[in-house]
């Protein structure tokens, strides 16, 4: 299998390809913008299949098949909110939430070689995909979470949690009264319940409330300390892979 990668991050490309080569995938080549991406696919062979990150330093990568027509499959890689990316789940192989993780990589690759579809087949409405991305559609967000402490329930409002963190197979809210309650939920959910304006998923182990960094540090490996406002029990480190969308969710 002949795989390119497609991302504006040179080391989340570096990493992926070492993942890929793992699953003994040949990655012919790594783009980074779409202007490179339209000059190569002009003068070269189409791949197998693409790694395709949805924002690019100049713009939505789908601006490249505006002007070529690209004769690969295509497995998303995006740091976008899940349900956004609805409008195109039945249209690709696959899609990957930022930071990758090694399993599901795997789970996509096979998923391409049990079915390598013809690229004929796959039809995409990338109109209806950038509006979405750009102007997603109006949803609820959750508003409070219930916790139980002996036998009383307890509620607390979403405003009053500083961040979220997984420890010890548990997920903890930690409240901006310094207090912490182990909630029958797991981060992969609440992707789909918090708000994105307010909430971000550094790592696979922290989500941060914007309204509870106290600073922003410069950390090894290109990564950011957050040094938040009553939580002390560990470090909080924005992983490498999302420093980028980190900071333009800071904007």
């Amino acid at each position: 299998m002949n795989a390119l990668i497609i991302e504006d991050e040179k080391p989340s490309a570096r990493y992926l390809q070492r993942m890929l080569e793992k699953q003994h995938v040949n990655v012919s080549q790594m783009l980074h913008s779409v202007e490179e991406a339209v000059a190569w696919f002009q003068n070269n062979e189409h791949p197998d299949l693409i790694f395709l990150d949805i924002q690019l330093s100049d713009g939505l990568s789908f601006e490249i098949f505006d002007t070529v027509e690209v004769d690969s499959a295509i497995i998303f890689t995006t740091a976008f909110d899940e349900y956004a990316l609805q409008a195109f789940k039945l249209n690709s192989i696959d899609y990957l939430l930022k930071p990758i993780d090694e399993q599901e990589l795997q789970c996509a690759v096979k998923k391409y070689q049990s079915f390598k579809p013809s690229p004929k087949n796959v039809q995409f409405n990338f109109e209806d995909i950038k509006k979405l991305l750009v102007n997603p559609v109006e949803r609820e967000y959750k508003k409070r979470f219930t916790t139980k402490i002996g036998q009383h329930i307890k509620m607390i409002s979403v405003d009053e949690i500083e961040c979220f963190y997984s420890e010890n197979k548990g997920t903890y809210a930690h409240t901006i009264d310094g207090r912490d309650y182990l909630l029958e939920t797991t981060l992969e959910q609440l992707e789909q319940e918090l708000s994105p304006e307010i909430f971000f998923r550094i790592s696979r182990k922290f989500y941060i409330n914007i309204n509870s960094i106290k600073d922003i540090i410069a950390y090894t490996n290109s990564r950011l300390q957050l040094k938040l406002n009553s939580y002390r029990d560990q470090e909080v480190i924005v992983a490498r892979e999302r420093v980028k969308d980190f900071k333009l969710w800071l904007e």
